[in-house]
């Protein structure tokens, strides 16, 4: 993160970090929170490296600048106010009126309570360029992704409300319309506005050239949510290793925090961890 970018982004955090933090320097309170979000550090190795006095100092003031950002950042999960922007760029890429590409990432949980190879699932809706515009975090690996997505605020606002995907549809050449949709991976139900791939009833079966196509394509969208969290986990560290049983209470909220500073670090065109690399292929907090 550029110089530039942390000092905008303590002037947005600043009040917040004053009031709730009065003790400690936002900029090092803001500091301290991105560091141990790189690099996992350990909370001594924190209260060490920016002079708080003690490990629960540096403990609180961590979870203390998640919840500023994911209170003063969510207006960055923008799925409702810039959707003619989504739209254009998944034209760009053979997929006229879509409004997203939705999927599932995992977070890795040590212990029980969610099994031998436990984590917590996040459904999350991204744009053609890997933003995050829909986030639902905190759901137990066991679940079935169908039951998560009933659940969601997402579904709610197309299915219930209709506050979402009621926009104009789009007109082909040949005169037929097609209307605002999302595109899902296979685990989810196909719905009017869910669009998922082909798949073979048995082995017998086989795709047509267009059905062949259009899963290529859909496969090929697929990929940005993988990409998203692929980039989170290798940009944010604490979030790519295996969380004690403990603290699963706060990864939702910190998995919330690490997605909404992925969306404020593409608003300001910093490099993102493949462009640098060279290295990535292709409780619930509801965003």
């Amino acid at each position: 993160m550029s110089q530039q970018t942390f000092t905008h982004l303590l002037h947005t955090l600043f009040p917040a970090l004053s009031s709730s933090l009065p003790s400690f320097p936002p900029d090092s309170a803001l500091a301290a929170t991105l560091f141990r979000l790189s690099h996992d550090a350990s909370y001594r190795s924190l209260a060490r490296r920016f002079g708080f006095p003690s490990s629960a100092d540096a403990c609180r003031i961590f979870y203390t600048v998640c919840k500023a950002i994911n209170d003063k950042l969510g207006n960055l999960v923008e799925f409702r106010e810039n959707l003619e922007r989504i739209v254009v760029g998944f034209g760009w890429i053979s997929l006229p009126n879509c409004c997203g590409v939705l999927g599932f990432g995992k977070f890795n949980v040590n212990g029980e309570l969610l099994g031998r190879n436990g984590s917590l699932l996040v459904q999350a809706l991204v744009d053609s360029e890997g933003r995050f515009l829909d986030i639902s975090a905190g759901w137990p690996c066991p679940m079935k992704p169908e039951s998560i997505l009933y659940q969601t605020k997402l579904f709610i606002g197309v299915e219930e409300s209709r506050e979402l995907l009621n926009g104009p549809a789009y007109e082909l050449g040949d005169g037929n319309f097609i209307p605002q949709y999302i595109l899902g991976d296979s685990c989810f139900p196909l719905m009017p506005w869910l669009i998922t791939p082909y798949v073979r009833n048995n082995e017998e079966d086989s795709f047509s050239s267009a059905e062949k196509e259009f899963n290529i394509v859909h496969s090929r969208a697929m990929g940005l949510v993988d990409t998203a969290f692929a980039r989170v986990k290798s940009r944010w560290q604490l979030l790519g290793r295996r969380w004690k049983e403990e603290c699963i209470e706060f990864l939702p909220s910190v998995i919330v925090t690490g997605c909404l500073l992925h969306n404020f670090l593409i608003k300001f065109s910093e490099p993102m961890p493949d462009d640098d690399l060279g290295c990535l292929k292709g409780g619930v907090y509801d965003f």
